[in-house]
């Protein structure tokens, strides 16, 4: 059984390395691998929005990672530097910089990228998704 770490790199719907990072966790746990965690870096941080609304019948990319999370334990973790640059913040973010609302929220967590070495360290893999 091998470890794998994704970083995702590319935003939703503009980019197709969410949807394939999120094809290939569903891959990898179906041969019984496990996914160390993934990493939103750069404009991967999107993902994570809670403002994202597609239409009904296109898949929900931020609802799939969170079911993800929850059906297998897989840890999501957003870099902080990012998402500020890009005015995406956790609601404690929000309140530091005095802003009025927030747009992510758990199971996603706003890390540095101290949380992607280590989860470069845990997994045996660290596929990118960009």
């Amino acid at each position: 059984m091998m470890q794998y770490g994704l970083l995702v790199m590319g935003a939703p719907y503009s980019s197709p390395a969410p949807h394939s990072a999120l094809r290939f966790a569903h891959a990898v746990l179906a041969r019984g691998h496990q996914i160390a965690g993934v990493f939103f870096y750069h404009d991967g941080v999107h993902n994570a929005s809670l403002l994202m609304a597609p239409p009904q019948d296109e898949l929900n990319l931020r609802e799939a990672w969170i079911e993800l999370n929850q059906q297998h334990a897989v840890q999501l973790d957003v870099c902080i530097a990012a998402a500020l640059r890009r005015g995406l913040m956790s609601e404690s973010e929000a309140h530091r910089h005095g802003k009025q609302a927030f747009n992510i929220a758990p199971p996603f967590e706003l890390t540095g990228l101290g949380q992607l070495l280590e989860l470069q360290q845990r997994a045996d893999r660290l596929i990118t998704f960009a």
